[in-house]
């Protein structure tokens, strides 16, 4: 069972520390699967909520209207449920709100004929961790390439 990425949050990285991450199932319609496969799905502006109910919703997914769609074709940036465990939901839940971490997606895949989201709990970046993780980037890159010897 092979997993085929169809989008990357590479901002998720950038502006947060992922700390710890799950894989959850989505709630989806027929033309949503299709345009996803058709790999036309945005995940930069998303995030993810959990309500009084202990539901868990994706927010700003953006998955552009089926091409061949008709009439019935869904709404491109509606909410959608998420699918995880009681168990699971209750320790993000806690964790989110005991450290006063986010929720963010990072990836979005099929797995098998399933579509997977990858979400994870990260922590905001102040600007000067983003500028420490600029400059080791910048000397791994530099090693790479052998300019230090």
């Amino acid at each position: 069972m092979g997993i085929k990425v169809i989008a990357k949050n590479k901002r998720a990285s950038y502006d947060f520390q992922l700390l710890e991450k799950f894989e959850v199932g989505m709630v989806l319609v027929g033309t949503e699967v299709k345009s996803i496969r058709n790999g036309k799905v945005t995940i930069a502006e998303a995030h993810i909520s959990i309500d009084s109910k202990g539901e868990v919703w994706a927010h700003n997914i953006n998955i552009p209207h089926y091409e061949f769609g008709n009439i019935n074709n869904h709404d491109e940036r509606r909410t959608r449920k998420l699918l995880l465990h009681n168990e699971e939901i209750a320790r993000i839940a806690h964790k989110s709100q005991a450290e006063r971490l986010t929720i963010v997606p990072t990836m979005i895949y099929f797995k098998g004929s399933n579509v997977k989201l990858e979400i994870a709990l990260a922590k905001g970046k102040k600007l000067h961790d983003k500028r420490q993780d600029e400059a080791k980037k910048d000397v791994e890159r530099k090693l790479r390439r052998g300019q230090y010897d």
